[in-house]
């Protein structure tokens, strides 16, 4: 009697410390607001000065993305620039004379280069042609050129350019009918590496030797099927790049020529290692001028990792000697890296760093040392940083047996939100509270692209709400290897919506979901499989939010950019040969099947997804009768960025999921 009487009691003792922790944590959350969630502020793309003491970077603290400095010891951050349009790079210059930054207006994507001095002040338009995209690629090695592609000759079309920055010069280096652009610059300015997208295959391109006063170009990538080379950096013999050609994932190659005298880059005269071979995707290859290190970063089941190599010259003819051994530097908590960056002596590297409970900093490692420093200190808006929730990696079973990857956000009212261990793959039931959660199934863009357990304030806010929250990583989703990413291609599109539809299944099996309160919701290409998952399975949805979202494949490819028609025909298919399938496929044609309430998006001023897109489905679900609600902004271009904007739009969306899940 004894015994049944104290198992009752542990048993009745620890459910209680659960939900003591259920509810603790549930505390920091519930009094918090959208608009605290909405502000919570980020910084990312570091660039170090010439002597290594500052660090030019990008926040939103404004509103919008401006450019901000900071001492790189850390201190007090100082802003330089204050635009209503978000800024998209900075880059100091090598001789320390300023800085180069970039910007677009409204969200139209055509983005212009500026100079400004040190302190912000004596800003220079170097660009200023509103309807000509510029897409910057490298400084100069003594920092008085900046190298780039642009579509100004013909708005399809983008050639390479260089300019010199004191006059504003600019000479055209390559001329070519396709999309191109500038993969890395020799130290002496005479020979750059070309990338070339293919034509006929999705996520493939080549890269291009090119001798500047010749004009001699080497094709250097030969290959057969869809292939990457991308992350291109000059060596004094060779050149490092990272590839998936004849495998699976993405590894660190060298390419070094086999006779190192002379100009030759010919077949016969080259040779490729890797350096780096591992089951998973090298990028965010970072050198300097003249290196002695590289840094890169390895994409682990979504999660960062940093790894270091030491480079060095031995031999005649020179040959650069990369270290076999690599040194990982130690992360706070497991995250996402981006924007690496070395000090011009390269005894330090700066990047940004976040994870699902931690807004994205800079953080600086220090070589010698091998320590670690937070230097920027992004504001949460008063939200205490224990009640934000990591996901769970699961993975669910698809209609042909393949298994989907998901990262699976429980909210913190459920007591097993309190023992998730971050980032663990479990294919295991979870063990969920009796009351079944409505659920957001949230769906990334690209397609090319992942859901990666990075901090999103509007996750956290939903889970405050008692949202459950699965972001997938459908088919077709980069980062699990070349033939999962081309799993979708052309006629096996809506493949990718049946691994929704088998989400769902996992939801309501083993998520613990509510079968009835269950919604969608994505944006660009996630926006059209949100439109395609409420038509082709309409039962399984009680709500939908779809964020410029292509939702009708023929009009989308007329009316998109030029030079975006010609990336996307060789993914989604071509008008001149695959109309019927287009047609056959788009949510537009078959709007008679939708049954699910829906909240429409747009952005006016959107270059790759047109407000037009939105607005049929729009007005055709008018026409039915339907429940349909839509937002468009005339500031915008692809996506809700600027903050009082998102402070408007986010709570009409999380009323509508209330109106409809709740």
């Amino acid at each position: 009697m004894r015994r049944i009487i104290g198992r009752t009691f542990r048993t009745l003792f620890q459910f209680c410390i659960v939900a003591v922790i259920a509810a603790d944590v549930f505390a920091y959350a519930e009094g918090y607001t959208i608009q605290q969630y909405l502000n919570i502020k980020s910084a990312s793309a570091p660039s170090f000065s010439p002597d290594g003491n500052q660090i030019a970077y990008l926040t939103n603290v404004t509103g919008t993305t401006q450019v901000w400095v900071i001492n790189s010891a850390g201190g007090t951050p100082k802003q330089l620039t204050n635009y209503d349009d978000n800024v998209g790079f900075v880059h100091w210059l090598e001789d320390g004379s300023g800085l180069i930054f970039g910007k677009a207006k409204g969200g139209d994507e055509n983005t212009q280069f500026y100079f400004m001095k040190p302190d912000g002040s004596g800003v220079r338009a170097l660009t200023e042609d509103s309807k000509v995209r510029h897409d910057f690629a490298e400084v100069s090695s003594d920092g008085k050129r900046i190298y780039y592609s642009s579509n100004k000759r013909n708005r399809t079309f983008f050639d390479v350019y260089v300019m010199d920055i004191s006059t504003g010069k600019e000479e055209l280096l390559y001329q070519y009918d396709g999309n191109i652009n500038i993969a890395a610059v020799n130290d002496a300015g005479t020979k750059f590496v070309l990338s070339r997208d293919g034509i006929e295959k999705s996520l493939d391109n080549d890269l291009f030797m090119v001798d500047v006063r010749s004009k001699k170009e080497t094709l250097l990538t030969p290959h057969s099927d869809a292939s990457e080379f991308g992350d291109v950096a000059f060596l004094a013999d060779s050149i490092v790049f990272t590839t998936n050609d004849k495998r699976e994932f993405s590894g660190l190659a060298q390419m070094r020529k086999k006779n190192a005298a002379g100009d030759d880059w010919s077949d016969a005269n080259r040779e490729v290692r890797i350096i780096d071979d591992q089951k998973w995707d090298v990028g965010g290859v970072a050198m300097n001028h003249y290196p002695s290190v590289m840094a890169y970063t390895v994409n682990r089941e979504g999660f960062s990792e940093i790894y270091l190599r030491k480079l060095e010259t031995d031999g005649k003819p020179l040959i650069t000697v990369i270290d076999k051994k690599s040194q990982q530097v130690k992360l706070p908590a497991q995250g996402i890296v981006g924007g690496l960056t070395f000090t011009k002596d390269q005894s330090k590297l700066a990047f940004s760093f976040a994870s699902a409970n931690r807004n994205s900093d800079i953080w600086v490692y220090d070589l010698p040392s091998r320590k670690l420093k937070q230097v920027t200190n992004s504001d949460r808006a008063g939200i205490d940083e224990r009640s934000f929730i990591q996901p769970r990696l699961i993975k669910f079973q698809s209609f042909d047996g393949r298994e989907i990857p998901a990262w699976y956000y429980v909210p913190a009212t459920s007591p097993a939100s309190a023992t998730v261990k971050p980032g663990r793959s479990d294919k295991l039931l979870l063990k969920f509270d009796a009351v079944l959660k409505p659920v957001i199934v949230s769906v990334h863009g690209g397609p090319e692209g992942q859901e990666r357990p990075g901090f999103s304030g509007l996750y956290q806010y939903y889970l405050s709400r008692g949202y459950a929250i699965l972001a997938a990583n459908v088919r077709g989703s980069t980062g699990y290897g070349k033939t999962f990413t081309h799993l979708d291609d052309v006629e096996k599109r809506e493949d990718s919506v049946k691994d929704l539809a088998a989400a769902v299944d996992w939801l309501k099996t083993k998520g613990g979901a509510d079968p009835k309160r269950i919604a969608v919701v994505g944006g660009s290409y996630g926006g059209y499989m949100t439109m395609a998952a409420i038509t082709l399975y309409p039962d399984l949805w009680a709500a939908a939010v779809g964020t410029v979202a292509i939702t009708n494949w023929e009009t989308f490819l007329q009316n998109t950019s030029g030079y975006r028609r010609r990336q996307r025909e060789v993914e989604y298919g071509r008008l001149d040969k695959d109309i019927d399938f287009l047609r056959r496929i788009s949510p537009i044609r078959k709007i008679d099947r939708i049954t699910t309430p829906l909240f429409v998006i747009s952005g006016r001023n959107d270059p790759r997804v047109p407000f037009s897109e939105g607005e049929q489905m729009v007005d055709a679900l008018r026409k039915r009768g339907a429940v349909v609600e839509y937002k468009l902004y005339d500031d915008e271009g692809h996506g809700i960025s600027k903050l009082k904007n998102r402070l408007d739009l986010y709570p009409r969306v999380a009323d509508f999921l209330d109106k409809y899940m709740k």
